[in-house]
């Protein structure tokens, strides 16, 4: 089990990223706006499925990893610091679109719904380097099972990401209206998440290097 000081650092960095626009947002919201609420939480449902697949296969194969090769959980640990400033500068970049301007999408059947979402995810390039080179920043051998520590930070991070988007989806059309007049705070959004992203990944970049 991870410490509680693993997991509320996750967490942050899992809020992060899910307040990061990226193609899982963009879509959603892009399918909230044009299809209603109820098309973009069930897009959400296959999202939260390629969550549970990248979970899996990145707590088995982490697991293999880290036992196999002495040092690769530093490695990992570098390659996220890294990206988690990469993601710093794609939020305050200059040019950035906000996934809150409306899109022009084609209404689907649910089951094609749920299937883009999932296929939305699983190409998410965010979220396979979050579970690949981000996690294992959390994982503390010396805890006990590997796998168990990476299930368990896997579910937090697909309750946060499930829980925010599903808030985001609802309330979509409101907050493009709301952002439409008062870009001011997409701007402040931009600089707080960037702010913290560069600030975890200062805090991973040093652990690393003891």
């Amino acid at each position: 089990m991870p410490e509680s000081s693993s997991l509320v650092a996750f967490a942050l960095v899992a809020l992060g990223m899910v307040l990061t626009p990226g193609p899982n947002m963009i879509y959603l919201v892009s399918r909230s706006i044009c299809q209603g609420p109820a098309a973009g939480l069930i897009s959400l449902c296959g999202v939260a499925l390629g969550f549970v697949f990248y979970m899996l296969c990145a707590a088995f194969g982490i697991t293999a990893v880290v036992i196999a090769v002495p040092y690769a959980y530093d490695a990992l640990r570098l390659g996220g610091a890294l990206y988690l400033l990469y993601l710093a500068w794609q939020a305050i970049r200059p040019g950035g679109r906000s996934p809150f301007e409306v899109r022009d999408l084609p209404k689907d059947p649910p089951g094609r719904l749920l299937a883009m979402g999932f296929v939305t995810n699983l190409l998410n390039p965010k979220i396979a380097v979050m579970y690949l080179s981000l996690l294992p920043q959390f994982i503390q051998p010396e805890n006990g099972s590997i796998l168990s520590q990476s299930l368990v930070l896997g579910g937090v991070q697909i309750g946060i990401s499930v829980s925010v988007n599903a808030l985001i989806a609802i309330t979509a059309g409101s907050l493009a209206a709301f952002l439409a007049g008062h870009p001011t705070w997409l701007g402040i959004q931009r600089w707080l998440m960037a702010t913290v992203l560069a600030g975890l990944a200062l805090r991973m970049a040093t652990e690393a290097r003891r």
